[in-house]
């Protein structure tokens, strides 16, 4: 029987999170319900923003250090200026994207790695919240705060955001030519120029399209909290970036699964709740987040051997 690699990128993550909630339910049966589901999945929502967007800058094999910083200071600009001055916050978004797609474009003409490009803005980003927001305040505007703590029936607002989440990323970069160009880029970028293709077109709109993305997680975020801080998002650079290998990407070749992403933040999210849940040192919950990374890794690697394997036969 061979295991085809989309289905091992989509069946794995998958099978993590359930066996993780399954533990969660018999470790403490009172989760087993809307209440419990909506804590255990509070800050799924800006966590899969977050982890889309670094989903779409690893597409076109790159990498970004700066997430967790932007996202901050998207938060930062959505409890100050979006709340008091909703224009001229909206201006601020449009020209954060705009700077994304430019360091996009930036990497791709200078041939500079995305590491060090990324990880020097998440400087900028930081400098530029801190500047914004002193010290931790702020008020989330009402509809972001109704939005995120409304109560749609049967399930919570969090799994109903995350599945259309993830069937929207889904359409866009598996269904999509404009999805079929951003992996084209990660996976072979020659052939996409033979093609007559902009290169650099492509890299501005996919990073502009993860700045959009990223810009969402610090709105989701605020209205969750309903204040901001500098340093509010910080831990976002690696959650995104486990959420994406969780969920069956890799970081060459264009390979992602924009469902699987959001698996893994779900995931990553509900160990965390779960964690804290239990009263369990943050320190903890960090390592027993790693260790399932490790353990997912670990299997999917067994279960590609094994289909490369069969396809040797």
């Amino acid at each position: 029987m061979r295991i085809s690699t989309g289905s091992i990128r989509l069946v794995i993550p998958a099978a993590s999170l359930a066996l993780l909630l399954t533990a969660v339910f018999y470790m403490q049966p009172r989760a087993m319900s809307y209440t419990g589901l909506n804590l255990l999945f509070n800050l799924a929502v800006p966590i899969a923003l977050a982890t889309v967007a670094q989903m779409l800058i690893m597409a076109v094999n790159d990498l970004d250090l700066s997430m967790g910083a932007f996202v901050s200071f998207c938060a930062c600009v959505t409890a100050t200026f979006v709340q008091a001055s909703p224009a001229v916050g909206v201006l601020i978004f449009l020209g954060a994207i705009a700077a994304y797609a430019v360091i996009g474009v930036v990497i791709h003409v200078r041939e500079l790695p995305s590491i060090v490009v990324t990880l020097g803005m998440s400087f900028v980003w930081g400098g530029l919240a801190v500047l914004m927001l002193p010290s931790p305040g702020g008020e989330a505007p009402g509809w972001a705060r109704w939005l995120m703590t409304s109560r749609p029936p049967f399930v919570p607002m969090a799994i109903v955001a995350s599945i259309v989440i993830a069937l929207v990323t889904h359409f866009v970069i598996m269904r999509s030519s404009v999805g079929v160009l951003i992996r084209g880029v990660g996976g072979n970028v020659r052939s996409v120029e033979r093609a007559g293709w902009s290169v650099i077109r492509i890299r501005a709109g996919t990073y502009a399209l993860a700045g959009f993305f990223a810009v969402l997680s610090g709105i989701a975020l605020v209205g969750l909290t309903t204040s901001a801080d500098a340093n509010i998002a910080l831990r976002y650079t690696l959650l995104s970036i486990a959420g994406v290998i969780l969920g069956g990407g890799e970081f060459v070749g264009g390979k992602v699964s924009p469902i699987g992403a959001v698996i893994g933040a779900l995931t990553l999210t509900l160990a965390g709740s779960f964690l804290s849940f239990m009263r369990i040192s943050p320190d903890w919950q960090i390592g027993a987040q790693g260790a399932i990374l490790i353990v997912v890794l670990g299997l999917r690697l067994l279960l590609n051997r094994l289909e490369k394997r069969e396809k040797s036969r």
